[in-house]
């Protein structure tokens, strides 16, 4: 080997030695985290998740145009809307379902405020929990705060836009018998109240993605505090 090839060996070496340095310095344990750092980062997450979730639902095809939150009809009723394409019915199905993906993607903006003032005034102990907790610890922190008031709030902007639509009144008017017989959960025999809780549905799922990405790859969040909170062990 000659010598330039061995200093160049030799500063590789060192240059691997440092970099795994470095990164067991980052790497604290969970214990050693003070509560100040642990809250800071999970905040500073879930504030960007949330941020990020709205961007992406709260426009044009965020509902209709992402097959994981795109929001069908439930049960029993895909079934008849698939018989009623067969009678010439496809155009008005496909209307409603493109309304009520719309409306979705219409109410997700107005929640920014709760969400955002949900992580606020997030206690030490539901930043504990989140960061020790398993992948849906960040859709029950959401769901536990966020979604009577967020129902609340999305419902009226969905009735708006389904009421627009003259199958709405004829979904309830079905879904209302298939729920007595047992073929639709009473709680989707309603249109605006399915539509309003897949919206939420959609909303902290996409919220757990973004804090999922966090989780994966802290690093490439470019951000100090995420990479000590995240990638502690």
């Amino acid at each position: 080997m000659s010598s330039r090839r061995a200093f160049i060996h030799r500063a590789s070496a060192l240059g691997l030695l440092l970099l795994a340095a470095h990164q067991r310095a980052l790497a604290v344990s969970l214990s050693q985290l003070s509560n100040a750092d642990a809250a800071s980062g999970v905040k500073a997450a879930l504030a960007r998740g949330a941020e990020v979730a709205v961007d992406l639902l709260g426009r044009t095809d965020g509902f209709l145009g992402n097959p994981q939150v795109r929001i069908g009809l439930p049960g029993q009723l895909e079934d008849a809307a698939k018989l009623m394409r067969r009678f010439g019915q496809g155009q008005r199905i496909d209307e409603l379902v493109t309304t009520i993906n719309r409306a979705a993607e219409t109410a997700v903006p107005m929640g920014k405020d709760l969400l955002v003032g949900a992580v606020q005034s997030m206690s030490v102990q539901d930043a504990k929990n989140i960061l020790t907790g398993g992948d849906t610890a960040v859709t029950q922190f959401f769901a536990s705060k966020t979604r009577a008031p967020l129902g609340e709030r999305f419902l009226p902007v969905v009735t708006q836009a389904t009421d627009k639509v003259g199958l709405a009144q004829q979904y309830n008017a079905f879904a209302g018998k298939a729920a007595g017989l047992g073929l639709l959960k009473p709680e989707d025999a309603n249109l605006q109240q399915y539509v309003t809780g897949k919206t939420l549905d959609g909303l902290y799922f996409m919220i757990g993605e973004e804090e999922r990405k966090i989780r994966k790859d802290p690093v490439g969040t470019g951000s100090a505090l995420l990479q000590k909170v995240f990638g502690a062990r």
